[in-house]
């Protein structure tokens, strides 16, 4: 019985050490398989903190989610003139309809688009919508206008994981996949009364 007490300890040692030998060779090959091109720079392999405990095998526990998060919500940047929803609708519905955005054939990274629909149902006419994220048909006319649910939705569309750190979405505003304008411009989308969204 001594000699299994002593065993188990000595395996899982080593189960870790073959798995952190794995991970580092994985880690190696991906920054050897991709080669910057245009605007698609090797940065883009670094993981920052919430995307290293998001990835890792063993979910974040409580007080990790709520550490990350916290340090997500200070990234937010808020419109400075305090206009939420004042954008152009129809220019949100292109923006959340575009797929375009951030790769290395794109000239700048403000030539981009939000590629809403891969994830949400938003217009009730659109043929191709996604059904990862919840949908986001009558978004304000189910939700309201309030100040609370405008600053909520600014927020989500900026970062996402501020909300929710291992949160599928990505980080539209902070990652730099849209500009303050667009993130305008689709709050429109989901906000105007004369929107299809609120049809």
């Amino acid at each position: 019985m001594k000699k299994l007490f002593i065993a188990v300890p000595l395996a899982l040692c080593a189960s870790v050490a073959v798995a952190d030998e794995l991970q580092a060779k994985v880690e190696e090959m991906m920054l050897n398989s991709f080669k910057a091109n245009g605007i698609a720079s090797l940065d883009r392999q670094k993981q920052d903190e919430i995307q290293q405990a998001c990835s890792s095998p063993t979910p974040p526990d409580a007080a990790t989610m709520q550490r990350l998060q916290a340090a997500e919500m200070a990234k937010i940047q808020w419109p400075a003139d305090g206009n939420y929803t004042g954008g152009d609708w129809k220019e949100g519905q292109k923006i959340a309809a575009s797929g375009r955005g951030l790769t290395w054939t794109d000239k700048t990274p403000n030539n981009n688009g939000g590629g809403c629909y891969n994830c949400h149902a938003m217009d009730p006419n659109e043929v191709s919508e996604g059904t990862i994220g919840p949908s986001l048909e009558g978004y304000a006319k189910l939700r309201g206008n309030g100040e609370e649910i405008v600053k909520y939705t600014w927020g989500k569309l900026w970062n996402s994981k501020a909300y929710h750190a291992c949160s599928d979405m990505p980080r539209n505003g902070y990652g730099g996949i849209l500009t303050e304008a667009q993130i305008r411009h689709v709050m429109a989308f989901l906000f105007d009364p004369a929107s299809p969204v609120n049809q």
